[in-house]
């Protein structure tokens, strides 16, 4: 049975502690969202003020990533981006 693929969004709050490394962990997980779905766009928002400290942080390096996947994968990702460090915050959407 041949799956649908669906619209997804997903924003990354990275820590800017972490320097030149929060370049790498952007990194990383675009090669994750483009080995496991089909990226259609990354929006680098840059460095933007908290609304509220997040782990002793009052910045955060925002990225939003739009692509198309299957079902199953967002769980996936969302998994992961719970347990790697420098990962302020993440939220998925679907579209």
């Amino acid at each position: 049975m041949l799956e649908i693929k669906s619209c997804y969004e997903f924003v990354l709050v990275v820590s800017v502690k972490l320097g030149e490394k929060s370049d790498e962990l952007v990194e990383k997980f675009k090669n994750l969202i483009e080995s496991k779905a089909e990226l259609v766009n990354i929006n680098n928002w840059g460095k933007k003020k908290l609304a509220y400290p997040i782990k002793k942080e009052a910045e955060g390096l925002y990225v939003v990533f739009d692509f198309k996947s299957e079902p199953s994968f967002p769980k996936e990702l969302d998994r992961i981006s719970g347990i790697t460090d420098g990962i302020l915050r993440s939220m998925i959407i679907r579209k």
